[in-house]
């Protein structure tokens, strides 16, 4: 089983919530992200700078994985990390040129 990449990075509060409202996906997804989203706000509100809530999110979830998957899983899934940021799939904001 290959674990799926949740990235709350970026996510905007109100367009997260607009899409689990949107979303027809799985209920355990939604409300974990829903858990996710208002732990983060919470966060923001507490004062932590969005860049480290997002490291330590980032590192608390590879952690997560690996210890589920294993650390050849979870190295595979995040090879095309790369490719998916530099084609915009995480950018939630586009800048007009």
């Amino acid at each position: 089983m290959t674990p799926e990449f949740l990235s709350p990075r970026g996510i905007t509060l109100r367009t997260a919530k607009r899409s689990l409202q949107s979303s027809a996906g799985d209920a355990q997804k939604q409300a974990a992200l829903r858990y996710i989203l208002d732990a983060w706000e919470e966060a923001l509100h507490d004062g932590i700078e969005p860049e480290m809530l997002a490291n330590a999110a980032l590192y608390a979830a590879l952690a997560d994985l690996v210890d589920v998957y294993g650390e050849d899983a979870v190295a595979k899934m995040t090879s095309g990390l790369s490719r998916r940021i530099q084609h915009g799939e995480f950018t939630l904001r586009r800048t007009a040129q």
